[in-house]
């Protein structure tokens, strides 16, 4: 018997993450359809399996028509750099437009959501940061999604220094820790940007229902490359 393919939509995907798991996605041996919405298109190959649309991200009614019919969601649209931008326009982007895209999937009958987040997110965080993150996954669980998937990394270890001296420091540095951080702490390991692309391509196709979050353990896991212990 011959299924339909999944139908999977991706808002973020020029992002280092998006790209990753996008590629990712492509080049899968499942039966699927992506759809990426976002400010400009990802620069790739034109391929059967892929459509793209400019929209608003910041306006849901932009892009609702092209979620009739998707049958599971990612979200790795963030600020790469927060201190170089106001509170305001950090919330604006990596809260609320979120949070939007989410609300207009889950009306549109969206089972699966996945988002990019951040280790340690907490709604009652000191951080300015990690409290948004943490407000934001608050909010996504009460949406109920069928299944609700929260990767936080750590680090994300990309190829290439994008934001100045500090990331090509903390670049260098942070693959060397790994033999630091044991135990629960393994969560704040770094993981390459490829690893997690896989990883987050990976979950779409198994198994779950109701919230999970997942850690560097995890990511291992699904993209095949490490332990399968749960960090949590």
């Amino acid at each position: 018997m011959a299924y339909p393919p999944l139908s999977i939509v991706i808002l973020g995907a020029t992002g280092a993450v998006g790209q990753a798991t996008l590629a990712a996605l492509l080049t899968s041996r499942h039966e699927l359809h992506v759809t990426t919405l976002g400010r400009r298109k990802v620069d790739c190959p034109d391929n059967p399996r892929l459509t793209q649309h400019l929209v608003d991200i910041h306006d849901p009614s932009s892009y609702a028509h092209h979620l009739t019919g998707q049958q599971a969601a990612i979200c790795t649209l963030g600020v790469g750099q927060p201190s170089a931008m106001s509170q305001a326009d950090f919330i604006r982007i990596d809260k609320d437009a979120v949070l939007g895209f989410a609300r207009a999937c889950k009306t549109a009958g969206v089972a699966h959501f996945q988002l990019l987040g951040s280790v340690g997110a907490d709604a009652r965080s000191r951080s300015f940061y990690l409290r948004t993150k943490g407000e934001l996954q608050q909010a996504l669980t009460d949406l109920s999604f069928a299944r609700l998937s929260l990767f936080n990394p750590s680090m994300i270890l990309t190829p290439t220094n994008r934001y100045g001296f500090s990331q090509a420091v903390t670049l260098a540095i942070w693959p060397h820790l790994d033999f630091l951080l044991r135990g629960s702490a393994r969560k704040l390991r770094g993981i390459p940007v490829a690893q997690l692309g896989q990883a987050m391509a990976a979950n779409i196709f198994s198994t779950g229902n109701g919230a999970e979050t997942l850690y560097w353990p995890d990511f291992k896991r699904l993209a095949g490359t490490g332990d399968a212990t749960r960090a949590d």
